[in-house]
């Protein structure tokens, strides 16, 4: 997932703790990468001297200098910058000269570099890294960010000259990528407020001062939550099951929280947790699934549900100021989709297949736990979502006699990145990598790589930062540190973050294959920064809709089970043999396994979404609970043993991360990315052939074209639905 920025008008404006990937360019040579604006050289002098944010970074790519940014540089750059594209607005909106594309556009593309330099680190820093220090500037600078924007979105003066050059659009003789950006732009700026009136406009500044306030709140409450809802254990018989790398970890974590001799297991974002598959103790697997589902909701200073509930309440007060029935409405109006009711349509054509199959296996769980009960001599119980896992596990051994530890040895981090990810955009892109420990980072987790082209031309920086961490927000993520733009002169600097749990020292990361498929998604994030070609950084990457964003991602998935791929990386870590055919013919057999839960979940939560913000301006503050359990019950998605991939409470991606009423994207994006998968298996599959057309027509041209018209140009067709059913085994395959 890349973090989304909100409401960015030429990603300079960056915004909140929720980013994407930002964007810069020119032709200069990546040691000396464009160098910022005058007016941005001109005030340097007015910080201190120490502050790095100030002038360019003399990095490779204008990387960002860790080791010289403190904590205490942050605000005073992100004031500064503030501070630096306001005048710059101001200089634009009261040109005397007439309104042009150059002197109106493209102008406001070249304001606030120094903003969106400090703001990309910034947003990636706090996600990643954060501190107490850290979270006060965020919560500080949140209101401050949103009024920011306002005053670039709802100037009067700015919007009359983009007004002008959208009427004269058609008669300018722009390039293509030029035209695109003036609809863009001028479409944000109307979808911010720009045609209101003065007093809907101070209303709505208010509106977004408190959501952005109440938005940065939620996203420490939610950290701490994780924290401090994790599991403590001070009985080692308690954790049967687990692998010994796994108790070394969790007693790992307890040391570093200064819990000797007790073990903590602790918590990552989604409902369900990894752990659960392992631990035989049922008591413990409870005491694990309630710390994850009652995580913000415990009533102290962590509960949540106050803000989620005012926000739902705030957000549909915005989108009825701004003309539309509901938050949906507004925010899917540039989506692919368009409009709520598209979503909910295509979900209501998977949710009662997924159920379906959902109880199907849950028949199978249950007289799992009764045989398994009857051969204990115990009564039997049942099936509640924290016994899932575990006994889903058990079938899968049973029916496949294939279970996760057989596999987690040949799935070595370090080989999955270098023989697995890396080969496989070798082989369809021709990119290279070569590890820069010369780069400074922001943690010692992080690596980075320096990325090659086919040509062997340097390409851009990559980062990746995989392992857990109690100040690391959960999931998984790409954004940029550095975006791409020909016209400010800048290159990639892209950066992968995940959270799979770090061993022991001395101890191998071996990752299970959801892991795997995570490092593939994330990566696919990663290629379609790496490639991007564009002019401005509004267009650039992957700024683009959230209903296509995540498609390049998905699509990238597909390349972690390719044969070619697969025996390339998946290799014992103690002899270096390869994964045996018998355990590969095991795996394929299992592959359409559990799949009815996992569609399930995530359907759920989708449409979970969807409801909070089709709420109308006119409803009443919800109950967060009520609210959630009478949502999933209207949906038919309301399973006991299958709750929501996250529950309402601890929603980061739409409460905080920039997918409000866009959940549902990583479920229409998967249709883009099976079908699109349809069209590399017709011809020829993993080729050079297939990889350099999917990068010239997709992944290197950003949000220049519609985005339906550009997969519609890529693959010849629109996407349809089949593929998506059959591949997540929703529907069978037909007949050969």
């Amino acid at each position: 997932m890349p973090r989304l920025r909100l409401l960015a008008i030429a990603t300079s404006i960056a915004l909140a703790a929720c980013s994407q990937s930002s964007n810069n360019a020119g032709n200069p040579t990546p040691e000396s990468s464009a160098s910022a604006p005058a007016q941005a050289a001109s005030t340097a002098a007015q910080a201190p001297a120490s502050n790095p944010f100030f002038t360019a970074s003399t990095l490779p790519y204008q990387a960002p200098p860790f080791d010289k940014i403190q904590d205490s540089d942050y605000q005073p750059a992100i004031e500064e910058g503030m501070k630096q594209q306001l005048t710059e607005v101001d200089k634009i909106a009261n040109n005397p000269e007439p309104p042009t594309f150059e002197n109106t556009y493209v102008a406001l593309e070249k304001s606030g570099v120094l903003l969106s330099r400090v703001m990309m680190v910034f947003n990636g820093v706090t996600a990643a890294n954060t501190n107490d220090a850290l979270q006060k500037v965020q919560e500080d600078e949140a209101p401050k960010l949103a009024a920011h924007a306002d005053a670039i979105h709802l100037n009067d003066k700015l919007f009359q000259r983009i007004q002008t050059v959208y009427d004269q659009r058609n008669s300018l003789k722009l390039d293509p990528e030029s035209q695109r950006l003036i609809e863009v732009v001028y479409r944000q700026f109307v979808m911010a407020g720009a045609k209101l009136s003065e007093a809907d406009k101070t209303k709505l500044k208010e509106y977004n001062k408190e959501e952005a306030g109440l938005e940065a709140q939620f996203n420490n409450k939610l950290l701490a939550a994780a924290k401090d809802g994790a599991l403590v254990v001070d009985d080692k018989s308690k954790l049967a099951g687990l692998s010994d790398e796994d108790i070394a970890a969790a007693a790992q974590a307890a040391k570093d929280r200064h819990l000797d001799g007790k073990w903590v297991l602790t918590l990552q974002n989604t409902t369900q947790q990894p752990l659960l598959q392992d631990l035989t103790d049922r008591a413990t697997r409870q005491a694990l699934f309630e710390a994850s589902w009652n995580r913000a909701e415990k009533g102290n200073a962590n509960d949540t549900r106050e803000i989620i509930e005012r926000l739902a309440q705030l957000r549909a007060q915005e989108a009825k100021l701004l003309g539309f029935p509901n938050f949906a409405a507004w925010t899917l109006e540039d989506q692919m989709a368009k409009t709520p009711e598209t979503v909910m349509s295509f979900m209501d054509k998977l949710a009662p297949a997924a159920v379906a199959r959902a109880k199907v296996e849950a028949a199978d769980i249950q007289k799992q736990i009764d045989q398994d009960q009857a051969a204990l001599k115990q009564p039997t119980f049942k099936l509640e979502p924290w016994d899932w896992e575990h006994y889903a596990e058990e079938v899968r051994k049973a029916k496949y006699d294939l279970d996760d530890s057989q596999i987690k040895p040949y799935f070595e981090l370090d080989n999955v990145l270098q023989n697995g990810v890396f080969y496989a955009a070798n082989q369809l892109y021709g990119l290279t990598f070569k590890e820069r420990k010369d780069i400074p980072v922001y943690n010692p987790d992080v690596r980075v790589f320096e990325v090659f082209d086919k040509d062997g031309k340097s390409l851009a920086l990559f980062y990746c930062d995989y392992f857990k961490r109690d100040n690391k927000n959960g999931g998984a993520w790409m954004d940029n540190f550095v975006g791409q733009s020909k016209l400010l002169g800048t290159k990639p600097v892209i950066y992968n973050v995940a959270n799979f749990t770090k061993p022991a020292a001395g101890q191998p990361a071996l990752l299970s294959m959801d892991d795997v498929i995570t490092m593939f998604h994330e990566f696919g994030h990663g290629l379609h920064g790496l490639f991007a070609d564009e002019q401005y950084p509004t267009l650039s990457g992957t700024q683009t809709a959230r209903d296509f964003v995540e498609f390049p991602s998905q699509f990238n998935e597909h390349w972690a089970t390719d044969p070619k791929v697969f025996a390339n990386y998946a290799k014992n870590y103690k002899t270096a043999e390869p994964m045996p055919q018998p355990l590969v013919d095991k795996m394929k057999k299992a592959g359409l396994f559990n799949k009815g839960y996992d569609m399930t979940e995530l359907v759920a939560a989708a449409m979970l979404d969807m409801n909070w913000h089709m709420l109308s301006a006119d409803a009443p503050k919800q109950d967060a609970d009520a609210f959630e359990t009478a949502s999933l019950k209207k949906d038919g998605v309301d399973l006991s043993y299958v709750p929501p991939r996250y529950r309402s409470s601890y929603f980061l991606h739409i409460w905080s991360n920039g997918y409000s009423a866009g959940y549902y994207a990583y479920l229409w994006t998967q249709m883009l990315a099976d079908d699109a998968f349809e069209d590399f298996k017709e011809h020829g599959g993993l080729t050079r052939e297939n990889g350099d057309h999917f990068r010239a027509m997709i992944l290197s041209r950003g949000n220049t074209v519609e985005l339906s018209k550009l997969y519609k140009d890529w693959r010849g067709q629109d996407p349809v639905i089949e593929p998506m059913l059959i591949d997540r085994g929703l529907k069978q395959a037909p007949a050969k």
